[in-house]
């Protein structure tokens, strides 16, 4: 399987994994929810296909890791949710580059 069709399946899992993960959170409005459930899909996504397209020299797993904390910095200081947003993202990315090395 190529890269590219690797992170698009992994881009499609990740943002569906974090969409229902925000299912049972309270919003102002059915609005909000749905941009909030939006931006995420979209945040995850992104994660998961750039993970198998990215090669920095290290293991993919690292790679993960540190494309998970940084993707997710920007939304984590949005939100002040600090700890589920990185954690979910680090947790993805290290899952994600641990798939892509035993695919590759």
């Amino acid at each position: 399987m190529s890269n590219v069709l690797l992170g698009v399946v992994f881009g499609i899992a990740f943002g569906i994994i974090d969409v229902l993960l925000m299912i049972p959170l309270k919003f102002e409005d059915g609005r909000k929810k749905r941009e909030a459930m939006t931006a995420a899909f979209v945040d995850r996504f992104m994660l998961g296909f750039l993970i198998p397209n990215v090669n920095l020299g290290v293991h993919p797993a690292v790679t993960g890791v540190l494309l998970g904390l940084g993707l997710s910095l920007p939304s984590a200081i949005i939100t002040r949710a600090y700890i589920p947003i990185m954690g979910i993202g680090a947790a993805g990315g290290l899952i994600i580059g641990f798939i892509t090395k035993l695919l590759q």
